[in-house]
């Protein structure tokens, strides 16, 4: 981050100005530049360069200020989240090897992060959070260029450190900046966790590379988040389609937000007419993007196009980004077809952090990453994301890894089988309901599930929300696990439930056992129908 890092500090030479409002109050730049100091000091002993530096990012000026402390050292910033298990911290610090951990003191403790570096030296920084710096040599070349370091939860179980460049950071930014028509000291706004690599890259640094105001909010609260926005004249922010339906709920039709030119939605499954009704209600420009960690927010409609475009498709490539769908065996398809999403571009990731260095990513021969969608180009060069090539739940803009819930679930001793699958939600998306086979024949409730899942340490963001015990799951005819009709059952299930809570809650047995005969038939019929 050092070129966005020193355009900041002139910036702020030339005169001060706020630079960060949070739950705290409000920050000027030159504030937070002597904060950066602060902790660039207790970070770097002894003159030690900057290194690599895994903080816990929280939506706050601590963030801010920890990226100018690292972009001056010539460090290596990683994210991570307060909610990340001791497991997953684990794994992190495994992929990374940080030279330096910096977290509220609660979170070393729950981590073991003086354990997992019991040779750093221990000081207090950031109003009191904990700064663990190691002494052994720092060498950031490890990285190959990256700047930043982002966790992702992906769709493995495991979080996966996306390594970006600073240059792929600024393209991102510059191209958003360019297409939602922001300007110099113009407000945007974070209300996704800055752990996220996309949330870090759209508040963060392109908050200082346009030199205003970035506007947080410690913890999601739709009227808050509202509330901020309008009174500090935010011109754009970027959220998951749950947030923005949450927003248009609260907004009512009061056009709160008619200052804001646009908000940008990405990371879930997204209805048109309900995306329609939020911006009405909030009075501003909802966007629909595609991108991902490792290709950050690479295509995006304009606040002009029509709503067709804007809430019915994923926007355009950036310029100097191609994006395109090709079969199975590599050929590339034209508009109208649907194939495998390949993307190649100026924020393209460097790989992920495997082993302390960047692995570099599996491309095409010509340079192409693919990005496991399924995506279908128009004529007119927009594109629209059709799904998911794997097995995946987005829920609220998390991926949840089905395979790595069905294997925790099936720990249970009492469950013989398991599958997940996805149940359609108006405000999250999707959720996560779970079918199991009991081995005596008998139930099991959600809640004994929840409970297993707890004791094996199960992050709770993955625990499903809906569970139906099943004599068998559906299977084809060759007696493989049939995940259509799994999906399918799951999703009726789930629908009758919603449309009658007092007759399943009365009568539960005889009720899933009713609704199992009649989708067998179906599936039974379905499978002739095949034949």
């Amino acid at each position: 981050m050092r070129q966005t890092v020193r355009e900041f500090h002139d910036r702020s030479e030339q005169a001060d100005f706020t630079a960060v409002v949070d739950d705290h109050g409000r920050h000027s730049a030159r504030d937070l530049l002597r904060r950066a100091t602060e902790l660039a000091e207790t970070m770097t002993p002894h003159g030690t360069p900057g290194g690599t530096v895994l903080l816990q990012a929280d939506n706050s000026w601590r963030t801010v200020a920890a990226t100018l402390a690292v972009g001056r050292t010539g460090g290596v910033l990683a994210l991570v989240n307060r909610h990340t298990t001791a497991a997953e911290f684990a794994a992190a610090m495994e992929d990374i090897r940080p030279d330096v951990l910096i977290a509220e003191p609660s979170a070393v403790e729950e981590w073991g992060g003086s354990q997992a570096m019991p040779d750093a030296r221990t000081a207090e920084a950031l109003d009191g959070w904990t700064v663990h710096a190691g002494h052994r040599p720092r060498d950031v070349s490890r990285w190959s260029g990256g700047t930043l370091i982002g966790l992702t939860s992906g769709s493995t179980g495991r979080p996966k450190g996306v390594v970006q460049s600073e240059s792929a950071l600024r393209y991102a930014c510059s191209r958003t900046i360019d297409v939602n028509g922001l300007r110099d000291g113009d407000a945007v706004a974070a209300v996704v966790p800055l752990s996220s690599t996309a949330a870090y890259c759209f508040g963060v640094c392109l908050s200082l590379m346009l030199g205003g105001p970035l506007v947080l909010s410690g913890r999601w609260d739709r009227e808050e988040a509202l509330a901020r926005m309008a009174a500090h004249d935010v011109r754009w922010t970027m959220c998951v389609p749950t947030m923005a339906l949450q927003m248009g709920s609260a907004a009512a039709g009061s056009r709160v937000l008619d200052g804001v030119r646009s908000i940008t939605v990405g990371g879930g499954p997204m209805d048109r007419g309900a995306l329609a009704r939020a911006e009405r209600s909030l009075g501003t420009k909802i966007l629909r993007v595609f991108g991902m960690s490792e290709c950050l927010g690479h295509t995006s409609p304009r606040p002009d196009d029509l709503e067709e475009i804007r809430l019915g498709r994923d926007g355009r490539p950036f310029p100097g980004t191609d994006l395109r769908a090709v079969a199975p065996d590599g050929t590339v398809l034209g508009p109208g077809a649907t194939g495998h999403a390949q993307v190649r571009g100026p924020s393209l990731f460097l790989g992920y952090a495997r082993d302390g260095k960047v692995e570099p990513p599996a491309l095409t021969p010509d340079g192409y990453f693919p990005t496991g969608d399924l995506l279908v180009t128009g004529q007119d060069g927009t594109v629209t994301v059709m799904g998911r090539e794997k097995d995946v739940i987005i829920r609220g803009g998390r991926n949840l890894d089905i395979t790595e819930i069905e294997r925790a679930v099936a720990a249970h001793p009492a469950v013989a089988r398991a599958c997940v699958a996805a149940v359609p939600d108006p405000l999250l998306g999707e959720r996560a309901a779970v079918l199991v086979v009991v081995e005596d024949g008998g139930t099991l409730g959600l809640d004994e599930i929840t409970a297993h899942l707890a004791r094996t340490g199960l992050s709770k963001a993955k625990w499903p929300e809906y569970a139906f015990t099943v004599g068998e799951l559906p299977q084809t005819t060759v007696g493989k696990l049939d995940r259509p009709g799994a999906r399918r059952l799951a999703h009726d299930l789930h629908a009758e439930l919603a449309a009658h809570p007092e007759q399943h809650r009365r009568h539960p047995e005889q009720h899933l056992e009713q609704h199992l005969e009649q989708h067998e038939q179906h599936s039974e019929q379905h499978r002739q129908g095949d034949a």
